[in-house]
């Protein structure tokens, strides 16, 4: 838009304005504009004090000591959120919950880790196991049907013995790994709590026919307030819910049987 058209148009002074011509930037003749004195002064005050600012700033703040110097950092790994772990264990598994919603979230997820051991597969421990989780009469109940259902040709399609022993120079993995706990309903005698956790479940060796593969699924406990800690009256399970499979290569059998060994499991969920 030329300078006639942004003031309407007309012959000098037609209509009292005057036009003033800037010379083009491209213009090697034109002389330099001039800058206003007071547009000078305000920039100038700007710039020293931003450099003030920044120069009371680093005397105030202290410098960082040396990394060297700062105490170590102590961190228990296992600890839970809110509140200290328990100190007790019966059976390798904790016990001695606190009786609040959170401890109900952790006996469950705490049982469910030991539900899920390999100590499930032989006779002996896991009556032990299910007489320190379940109430009394529930473990009483489960013992026979659990028997039944831990049979020889059951533990024969993982690749174990009547006894649940693997084969000698294969490593029988199974492990319940804890995601997170749901709360389903709470009272200070009894609670319901879902625990999602991904299991590991498998023989690694070189002669498996059954290699270590990962599950997905809820764990529902009903649990009751028995003897000062959570005890289990009843528990389901459902599969799910799982997410979309990763793209990493599956190791080596080898590399899995060395990573169980070197990797102990958790006995403290939540």
């Amino acid at each position: 838009m030329s300078t006639d058209d942004q003031y309407g148009g007309g012959e000098v002074g037609g209509t009292g304005q005057t036009r003033t011509r800037f010379p083009e930037p491209s213009d090697p003749y034109a002389p330099p504009r001039r800058t206003p004195r007071g547009l000078i002064t305000v920039v100038g005050v700007v710039v020293l004090l931003i450099a003030a600012i920044a120069f009371a700033n680093q005397s105030r703040t202290p410098e960082s000591p040396p990394t060297a110097d700062k105490p170590p950092t102590t961190t228990n790994p296992t600890a839970a959120t809110g509140v200290a772990p328990v100190d007790g264990k019966s059976v390798g598994v904790p016990k001695g919950f606190a009786q609040t919603e959170q401890g109900a979230q952790s006996a469950a997820a705490n049982y469910a880790v030991a539900l899920g051991s390999d100590g499930m597969f032989k006779k002996n421990t896991r009556h032990t196991l299910v007489d320190g989780i379940y109430t009394p009469d529930a473990a009483a109940r489960l013992r026979g049907p659990q028997d039944e259902a831990y049979s020889a040709a059951f533990l024969a399609k993982l690749g174990l013995d009547a006894n649940g022993n693997p084969p000698q120079g294969s490593t029988f993995v199974t492990r319940a790994v804890p995601v997170g706990t749901r709360t389903d309903s709470y009272a200070p005698t009894n609670a319901k709590v879902s625990v999602w956790y991904t299991g590991l479940i498998g023989m690694s060796g070189a002669k498996s026919t059954d290699p270590v593969r990962t599950t997905w699924k809820t764990w529902t406990f009903e649990l009751l307030w028995t003897g000062e800690d959570w005890k289990v009256l009843s528990d389901t399970q459902q599969e799910g819910p799982a997410p979309v499979p990763g793209d990493a290569v599956a190791s080596p059998s080898e590399d899995i049987s060395k990573a169980v060994k070197e990797f102990g499991g958790f006995t403290y969920a939540r």
